[in-house]
């Protein structure tokens, strides 16, 4: 049997299955674990289909949560898609299921669950769902694929990323075949909040194309930016064509910075795993707890990106 096949029957073996995602969503997070849902709303009518986690205001054109009750979790079957590790995984009742499913497309470091199916070869973790649901036969609603869809425009960049691969896109068309307005949907994927660029005031960039943005709490403050909105700019410095690798340091309130790290075409990931994050080799999450750590993580990346180029 396989990876695909344990899972289809797992699912037909619960009644209630609850589907969670990671912290601080993205369209991926979002579109995997609502596609999912939908897929089993179309095909499994009788069951309970659920899926948690905190509301993303910011993405809530997307899809919005389900309330979870702690009954619900009673004898359930829990799914957690786009979810490296546990630490991220937002409602952190889902061990308390009877068995758990890990769907995912990131390094599988920490190998958690009881049935894995992990595939980082995948553009994302909307890819592998639609892939699962079409290889078994499953059928899809247009609810589904309109999520799924967005997952997979939101992870490769618009296809324009190195992980979108031949495989990506005969998904992806699989997906256009179905009725949503996928133009609205890009435009706004692609649009923020214009308070947002004034944070380019402070892009820093090397000579060889190491750049930073610090968004400290004042700046967040004076303009009214919350960390969900920062993240609609994370892409935004690679537009730049002498910007090579960049990272975005957000201030929290409680006085840490979330940083994100991405990269053209350099391997970053590995400075992520070593200052308490990880991700993917051009697209990666970190954490830094003090200024020096900040410029220490920057000086990596400028020495990255020095030694790259030379």
């Amino acid at each position: 049997m396989t990876v695909f096949q344990a899972i289809l029957e797992k699912i037909k073996a619960y009644d209630t299955i609850i589907i969670h995602r990671h912290q601080r969503p993205d369209p991926d997070a979002i579109g995997s674990q609502v596609g999912l849902k939908e897929i089993l709303k179309t095909n499994f009518p009788d069951k309970k289909v659920l899926a948690t986690g905190v509301n993303e205001p910011t993405l809530s054109w997307i899809a919005e949560m389900d309330k979870v009750t702690d009954q619900d979790y009673e004898g359930a079957l829990v799914i957690v898609t786009d979810t490296a590790n546990t630490p991220r995984i937002d409602d952190d009742r889902f061990d308390k299921g009877n068995f758990l499913i890990k769907i995912d497309h990131h390094p599988n470091d920490d190998a958690y669950g009881d049935l894995l199916l992990v595939d980082t070869t995948a553009s994302s973790a909307s890819e592998i769902v639609t892939d699962w649901a079409l290889t078994l036969g499953l059928s899809l609603s247009d609810a589904a694929a309109r999520v799924l869809y967005n997952g997979i425009v939101g992870d490769t960049g618009r296809f324009l990323y190195p992980s979108t691969t031949p495989k990506t896109l005969q998904i992806a068309a699989k997906l256009r075949e179905y009725d949503f307005d996928f133009a609205s949907m890009a435009r706004r994927m692609d649009s923020f909040p214009f308070k947002i660029a004034n944070v380019f005031d402070n892009l820093e960039v090397d000579e060889n194309g190491a750049a930073r943005v610090i968004l400290t709490r004042k700046v967040l403050d004076d303009f009214n930016i919350t960390d969900a909105e920062s993240s609609a700019i994370v892409g935004t410095p690679g537009r730049i064509d002498s910007v090579e690798s960049w990272a975005i340091f957000v201030e929290q309130p409680e006085g840490h910075y979330r940083v994100r790290l991405r990269s053209k075409t350099i391997v970053i990931n590995e400075i992520a795993k070593r200052h308490d994050g990880g991700g993917h080799p051009l697209a990666s999450g970190a954490n830094s707890y003090s200024l020096d750590e900040n410029e220490q993580i920057y000086q990596e990346i400028k020495d990255t990106v020095a030694h790259a180029t030379h």
